[in-house]
């Protein structure tokens, strides 16, 4: 316990999945947490966006832990919505020394000459560019409350690994692991280190959803969460389906905390294996 006390962490995408999992888990090390979340669905999504009411379960979970949390709903595609949310969280909260930019979205899949501009557009700007806005608005408190700080990038195997049907995705992905390592070279003078955190599929509702239970599993009726993993067991090295919320939390832990002070422009895996397999 303790491995982040004393820092406050920003992090986008915090009302359900891996955002709440790292808000929770770098609570329960000691963080306090500055959290945004659209809370709202986003066009050609085959699930459901966030909500308000997720958003603050988010803070209750994290308030449960003792720490401190301003809680703020701001999209990741308007930097000004982004610079106000960490204004005033660090208004609050006095500092910032972590950023995990974690906001990503999945639009509507398809070969890449068939997918809509807008289902393309939409998601870059979201995952790739809206990744870049969230870093912006919080390098001037980053810096003023230096020396130091750790930048926290969400990737995916996806980022490592082309897969057909993804290109936007692919795209977005590789997008932030090139940004990670330009980022890391520019603030590495500044002690500011700079990684990315690259899952496989995670259980969350990204993948948990009617669409991709009939994309990974053609021919089946009323395909579900068992014949999902049945699919999925077939592409991980290990013998697991996918990868839960919180293995991803424990990396950025790792990130966030002193012990990676020397750590930067690494591209972190935590995918079972997909990358390799």
């Amino acid at each position: 316990m303790g491995r982040v006390s004393g820092k406050v962490a920003f992090i986008t995408g915090a009302a359900r999945g891996q955002g709440r999992s790292h808000a929770v888990r770098l609570a329960e090390e000691g963080a306090d947490i500055i959290a945004v979340d659209l809370c709202d669905d986003v066009p050609e999504m085959a699930y459901p966006g966030g909500t308000r009411e997720e958003l603050d379960e988010t803070v209750r979970l994290v308030e449960r832990t003792g720490r401190t949390i301003v809680a703020q709903q701001a999209d990741v595609r308007d930097f000004t919505q982004l610079q106000r949310a960490v204004d005033a969280g660090v208004a609050e909260l006095g500092r910032l020394d972590v950023v995990v930019a974690n906001a990503g979205v999945l639009t509507a899949i398809g070969p890449f000459d068939q997918m809509s501009e807008a289902a393309f557009t939409d998601l870059v700007d979201i995952n790739l560019t809206g990744v870049w806005r969230t870093v912006k608005a919080a390098m001037p408190h980053l810096r003023a409350g230096g020396p130091g700080g750790s930048i926290i990038l969400t990737s995916s195997s996806a980022g490592i690994r082309a897969s057909r049907s993804t290109a936007h995705y692919v795209a977005s992905k590789f997008g932030v692991v090139g940004l990670m390592r330009a980022m890391a070279l520019e603030l590495g003078p500044e002690m500011i280190r700079v990684n990315s955190v690259n899952p496989a599929q995670v259980d969350t509702p990204m993948i948990q959803n009617d669409f991709m239970y009939r994309r990974a599993c053609p021919g089946v009726d009323s395909p579900g969460r068992e014949e999902l993993a049945a699919a999925s067991l077939t592409r991980m090295a290990m013998p697991i389906p996918w990868v839960d919320s919180v293995e991803i939390s424990h990396a950025v832990v790792f990130l966030a905390s002193d012990e990676s002070r020397y750590v930067t422009g690494l591209a972190m895996t935590v995918d079972g294996g997909i990358s390799i397999a």
